[in-house]
């Protein structure tokens, strides 16, 4: 059970908790737009997309990171906080962006990443000179066991030893991430200070808000104590894929170190001076996620959401997976707010890792936008994209390259977007796209979906706004999600209004009873069905009945 929320508070006229029940529209800027035919999507692109956006009705963007990098991780190895890599634009582009958002309403959220820089950073480069100057703490260095070995058990998660030698210094360098990414040492409070400095740099600019990454690897143990073994029953591949025995440890020292609750605190005491602001921190663990969702998320001392990992499986949630999670949540997380999303760009777009069909398709849509929580979609997901096959040669992602075949990477959820079919590229570039756009998608682009009554476009356009449409969905508490064979069901209730959802997650059709009371239906719009002459509900395969009490 979780509690009624409160009616939202305002400051200076600001709705500071518009995030709460937030539909937020991720966007991988290299792969969103071209706007100047050098194949790579950039901020000008966006700029020129943002009618497409606001059409869906969503309330923020995600923009995935743009900031000055070598792109060994495409952006998420940083060389830069405060500028935009030469690819993406410039800084006049951004402010242009942002004013954009605005103009329509929509919020602007960036993707910060804390935990590492590149190894081109100028800190870093300062750091590994030798253990005296005035950075050489800035990151986790440590010397080598008496046989030069790295001095844990520790594992990147994009494979082999989270350890490299540095011979400047004699001593091994942490990073979680790739050889390249270096992890930064949040024991030091310079370290702390300098990234609140960045944070303030881009609120300072006009952000509503951030995506952390990998929140939880910020801090490290101290004393670098070696990772316990896991159990093989329970490993699972939503962190890293099963080829990787970055799988075979329990991490409890690499990362969850108490001491991130107190940096957050800090973080969301910045936030606090711009009203209005918020951040939605990735949970990177398949052990522990929801319990630390809780944690950061709880009260006023950590970040306002936590973006949830559960729905980003292999395996097809059915209603009792969804129960399951539901159930957890409210178990170790009662006061906490998640922000769930069943694709991104580090997974297998849903659609093809689910093998849905159109119907299913139009459920899932459906069902995520009346859970309790915000929510996070990825740029084509409203157009029902599959994930791409791209070939070796053109793989760009390191991670798969490192464990192909097995694992192909991500470059299959990164392609170009496609708005119209006009010629190969989908009316992404009009040069040479950094990936091929994938020609199964061309027929799915925006264009031919916009003149399509029946398209899944405008089916998720019409399940955003009956989101926005009904409070208790928006921002509501649920009093239990259950499950009844294939048939998942739940109430919202928020200020008096109570709506009653159930889905039937099947290709049979299935009779379910409607709760006692007198309830009206609602959401046609969505194929929401209406009890039948014996009073109950009669759904089709993949069918939902959504009803308000009167």
């Amino acid at each position: 059970m979780n509690q009624i929320l409160s009616k939202s508070a305002t400051v200076a006229g600001v709705d500071i908790d518009w995030w709460r029940g937030a539909v937020i529209y991720q966007i991988y800027p290299r792969s969103f737009q071209d706007s100047n035919g050098n194949g790579i999507g950039d901020l000008l692109g966006i700029v020129g997309r943002m009618p497409h956006i606001a059409s869906l009705g969503v309330d923020a963007i995600w923009i995935s990171p743009f900031f000055t990098s070598p792109m060994k991780d495409f952006g998420y190895d940083v060389s830069n906080y405060c500028d935009v890599d030469p690819m993406f634009g410039t800084l006049s582009d951004f402010d242009a962006l942002v004013e954009t958002a605005h103009g329509y309403g929509i919020k602007v959220m960036i993707d910060l990443v804390l935990s590492h820089t590149s190894d081109q950073h100028p800190w870093y480069q300062t750091s590994k000179q030798d253990r005296d100057n005035d950075k050489a703490d800035w990151y986790v260095w440590s010397d080598p066991k008496e046989d030069g070995t790295p001095p844990n058990n520790w594992l990147s998660i994009f494979g082999g030893p989270a350890w490299t030698w540095e011979p400047a210094r004699e001593q091994y360098y942490l990073h979680n991430f790739l050889g390249s990414q270096p992890d930064l040492n949040f024991h030091n409070m310079d370290v702390q200070d300098a990234l609140l400095d960045v944070t303030r740099f881009w609120l300072e600019r006009g952000v509503d808000g951030f995506r952390l990454d990998t929140i939880n690897f910020y801090f490290a143990d101290k004393e670098l104590r070696s990772n316990p073994a896991l159990p093989k029953e329970k490993r699972n591949a939503n962190i890293a894929p099963s080829v990787n025995p970055y799988n075979h440890q329990e991490h409890i020292y690499s990362k969850n170190q108490p001491e991130n609750l107190e940096f957050l605190g800090r973080f969301r005491a910045l936030l606090e001076e711009f009203p209005g602001t918020a951040a939605v921190g990735e949970v990177g663990d398949a052990q522990r996620g929801l319990e630390l969702l809780g944690q950061y998320t709880k009260g006023n001392e950590g970040v306002q959401m936590c973006y949830a990992f559960e729905f980003l499986s292999k395996e097809t949630p059915t209603a009792a997976r969804f129960a399951e999670v539901f159930a957890d949540l409210d178990r170790v997380a009662a006061e906490g707010w998640a922000c769930w999303a069943f694709s991104n760009h580090d997974v297998m777009r849903h659609v093809t890792r689910w093998d849905l069909n159109p119907a299913a398709a139009r459920a899932y849509a459906t069902l995520i936008m009346c859970l309790r929580g915000s929510v996070c979609i990825y740029q084509g997901e409203e157009l029902g994209l599959a994930e791409a096959d791209v070939a070796f040669e053109d793989l760009q992602d390191p991670y798969g390259i490192e464990f192909w075949p097995e694992f192909k990477g991500r470059d299959g959820c990164r392609t170009p977007m496609v708005w119209e079919p006009s010629n190969r590229n989908g009316g992404f570039t009009t040069g040479d796209p950094w990936l091929p756009v994938s020609p199964e998608h061309l027929h799915r682009s925006v264009a031919d979906q916009e003149s399509e009554p029946g398209a899944l476009l405008h089916h998720y356009r019409r399940a955003i706004s009956f989101r926005h449409s009904h409070k208790a969905i928006r921002r509501g508490s649920h009093g239990g999600v259950f499950a009844y064979g294939n048939v998942l069901h739940f109430t919202r209730e928020h200020e008096g209004q109570e709506i009653f959802c159930a889905f039937n997650l099947s290709d049979m059709p299935v009779t379910h009873a409607l709760p006692a009371g007198d309830w009206v239906t609602i959401g046609a719009e969505l194929g929401s069905t209406a009890p039948g002459p014996d009073g109950n509900l009669h759904l089709g395969p993949w069918q939902c009945a959504l009803a308000l009490k009167q």
